[in-house]
């Protein structure tokens, strides 16, 4: 007989293997399926927030930034140092995500390697989710009462099951893992996260020099079709000493821009992570949103197994949109006006020198929520923001800077 389980996993990235390790906990049956072999293309940024809700252990994080460094497009360069002894974590996606994956088989949930196919139904309705094992060419099927996708931005269960599901727009993203250089310079720091608002390097998002430890990510984002990735990364990498390095792997992935409208089948189906659509417009951050999202994911699959209401699982969405929804729409309005021309990108960039802006984005980035102390600091920046935003209209210079 086929065998049934509470939930079934697709996916083992960060949303998926929170999600299994949750419903485990929750002493569920689940399996955890992923395909493996694969790691995302990632800055590899984690908040303190992050490491604070899913109790991950020091020895994971490959290294601690410190601060920031913006640079324009011409050139200019503003540092935004983090006070207060505060950090962003960096990790390597492939240990990070294998200890995730780890950790919900030791709270119980079974792992198998496979590649989703088709979701299909048993004679009673119940959902028989097929893949295939290894290099089978045979597909395998399970039953399961509850399906979480977590498989991607191109989610094949979220094609299958959700209207508008896998075809969210998206930011291509590339970028290369290179040896670290030996000692720290004007170029690269090992505490520091350097951001380039360049459209030479990216006409609509940004680039990035990210440390981790004895490793480095330097990558490149666009949504612009035709944009050579390689090529700006190849120039980045030029241009800061860089290409000296050696190059330990290369990785490329599709980064949704928006969460999708449903999440659910409102019946027994849920998605999560990038299959949901919650990457930070602006930043493109979605490690912390990716796992926050698996666990609402799991939380609504098991109200639904509890009460057997499939509307238990619309709360997933709701309860994220709750507490990130007002976060997602200023950051996806500053990246459709900020950056959309280099003329803009310097003024955003110039905005970043400010103390009031620097010291409230560090605080929402680190605690994942808006500041709402310190409300003369809210509209100082309020009125510097509008007078770039009438000076980038009218063409004059701003007069509050």
């Amino acid at each position: 007989m086929t065998r049934t389980y509470d939930a079934v996993v697709v996916g083992g990235g960060p949303a998926g293997a929170t999600a299994a390790c949750d419903l485990a906990r929750a002493g569920r049956d689940v399996l955890l399926l992923d395909k493996g072999g694969r790691i995302k293309p990632c800055g590899g940024a984690i908040p303190p927030r992050l490491v604070r809700d899913f109790q991950i252990p020091d020895h994971l994080m490959v290294g601690r930034a410190q601060g920031a460094r913006m640079i324009a497009p011409s050139g200019r360069i503003v540092d935004m140092p983090i006070d207060g002894g505060g950090f962003v974590g960096m990790v390597d996606r492939g240990e990070y995500d294998e200890w995730l994956r780890a950790r919900a088989a030791l709270a119980g949930a079974e792992r198998r390697r496979g590649s989703f196919t088709a979701l299909g139904r048993d004679a009673d309705g119940t959902a028989l989710v097929r893949f295939t094992e290894g290099r089978r060419s045979a597909e395998t099927q399970v039953r399961a009462r509850m399906v979480v996708g977590a498989d991607g931005a191109r989610s094949a269960v979220a094609r299958a099951t959700l209207p508008g599901g896998g075809r969210t727009p998206f930011v291509a993203a590339y970028h290369e893992v290179v040896e670290s250089p030996a000692h720290d310079s004007d170029v690269f720091q090992r505490a520091r996260a350097d951001v380039y608002y360049q459209g030479k390097h990216s006409p609509d998002f940004y680039a990035w020099v990210f440390p981790h430890g004895p490793q480095a990510s330097i990558g490149v984002g666009s949504a612009r079709k035709g944009f050579a990735l390689r090529e700006a990364v190849a120039r980045l990498r030029a241009e800061t000493g860089l290409d000296a390095c050696r190059t330990i792997r290369v990785e490329g992935a599709p980064i949704p821009l928006k969460p999708l409208k449903r999440w659910d089948n409102r019946r027994d189906v849920v998605v999560a992570g990038d299959a949901a659509g919650v990457v930070a417009p602006a930043s493109g951050e979605g490690i912390y949103y990716a796992m926050a999202s698996g666990r609402l994911a799991a939380e609504a699959v098991d109200e639904a197994l509890a009460s057997g209401d499939a509307r238990a699982l619309a709360q997933a969405r709701k309860r994220f949109m709750a507490a990130h929804g007002r976060v997602f729409w200023i950051l996806g309005i500053m990246q459709f006006f900020w950056y959309r021309s280099d003329g803009l990108r310097e003024r955003f960039v110039k905005i970043c020198a400010d103390p009031d802006v620097q010291e409230l984005t560090w605080q929402a980035y680190m605690n994942k929520e808006l500041v709402r102390r310190k409300p003369a600091a809210h509209l100082r920046i309020f009125m510097k923001d509008m007078g770039h935003l009438l000076a980038s209209i009218t063409g004059s210079r701003p007069t509050s800077a």
